[in-house]
């Protein structure tokens, strides 16, 4: 095995502030990825051009429940499901259609759907303020798994 340099960098103290914060990677992100809002989002459920796809994990899906008709694929999973060259890839997240990603608070669909941007994808945006906003806003949740079986 050969060992992997590494970069001269000056150790860090614990606790100490990182170089880039996650608050500026989502701010990043967001500025590549602009999401949309709770009120258009809404009205694209059920549409036949958009995908609503919850990044959540799974026990977030069975707690909270999930917006109707979404295709859970959770965060640490998605760039695997979305690449046609990887073993895990999932025909469903690409279909042509429009991906809407969404998890808790936005935080985690930002990046999501910037490195899906990255990736090469073009029709991917996520849910400003996440299923908390949406929840918020009185969007319809359907229970998870369906019947409450677990």
């Amino acid at each position: 095995m050969v060992a992997m340099p590494m970069k001269s960098n000056p150790p860090r103290e614990p606790g100490a502030p990182l170089s880039t914060s996650s608050a500026a990677l989502v701010a990043e992100a967001n500025a590549l990825v602009p999401p949309i809002s709770v009120d258009e989002a809404k009205s694209l459920v059920g549409s036949r051009d958009v995908l609503f796809v919850d990044i959540r994990e799974p026990g977030e899906w069975e707690r909270e429940g999930i917006i109707p008709g979404a295709h859970r694929a959770p965060r640490g999973m998605l760039e695997f499901w979305v690449d046609p060259d990887s073993p895990y890839y999932r025909p469903a997240l690409d279909d042509g259609r429009r991906l809407l990603l969404y998890c808790g608070s936005a935080w985690r669909s930002a990046l999501a759907a910037a490195a899906l941007v990255r990736m090469g994808r073009t029709d991917v945006t996520h849910l400003a303020g996440g299923f908390s906003a949406w929840r918020a806003a009185d969007g319809p949740v359907e229970e998870y798994p369906p019947g409450g079986q677990r």
